[in-house]
């Protein structure tokens, strides 16, 4: 499962991987998720802490066969080896978020709707205990991490990871996530990380990429 989770990639990340690795675009314009989240928390966001991982990642694997690998490649080939602890934290850093652009989009937000609300309601009982225990992960995530949606075989499930950390070594298919770094909203919320959560299940989560990163089922 673990392979076949990493193999199962947001669209801009398909393919072979260039060198040096490049982000990719966002996929909406700078100001779109206003007001919910401002073009400067965008701008520090995307193109200075996750520029940043990139800086970091393609320096790190200059020179290596990883080099020409794909970002999921690269995170499954250094996943759980503590002397490449660096190396995975800045890939897993350039994917989550590469993933998480994904999962918002302008006038978002709200209850889903079709199969998607029926598969959460099967597997959280209802939309409301979907978005508590989505929450809690979220406000409960001490430090910086992220939380997640995910697919752990049929079954749906909240889960949190610290810092880089990510579903993806875990065999578990990434539905959604939400960034609890405070990079990702402090400028906008400071310290309300509440505040932050409560708006993206609002007002920014894009349910059509998570259903259609949903697989089997009714």
């Amino acid at each position: 499962m673990a392979g076949a989770a990493v193999t199962l990639l947001v669209p801009v990340l398909r393919g072979a991987a260039p060198t040096p690795l490049a982000l990719p675009p966002l996929p909406y314009a700078p100001d779109a998720l206003e007001p919910h989240l401002s073009a400067r928390t965008l701008d520090f966001h995307y193109n200075r802490h996750h520029q940043g991982y990139l800086d970091n990642l393609n320096r790190l694997v200059a020179g290596t066969p990883l080099a020409a690998q794909s970002l999921e490649a690269i995170i499954a080939a250094v996943a759980g080896k503590p002397e490449q602890q660096g190396l995975f934290n800045n890939a897993a850093q350039v994917w989550n978020h590469s993933f998480f652009w994904n999962c918002m989009k302008p006038n978002g937000g709200g209850k889903p709707v079709g199969r998607l609300l029926a598969r959460i309601e099967k597997d959280f009982k209802s939309y409301d205990a979907f978005r508590a225990a989505f929450e809690e992960a979220a406000l409960t995530q001490f430090g910086s991490g992220w939380a997640w949606l995910v697919q752990d075989g049929e079954t749906l499930r909240i889960v949190k990871t610290a810092n880089a950390d990510t579903p993806l070594t875990r065999g578990q298919i990434p539905l959604l996530t939400c960034d609890v770094w405070e990079h990702a909203y402090y400028l906008d919320y400071q310290n309300r990380r509440k505040a932050f959560v409560q708006v993206f299940l609002d007002h920014l989560v894009n349910w059509d990429f998570v259903a259609g990163r949903v697989h089997g089922g009714s």
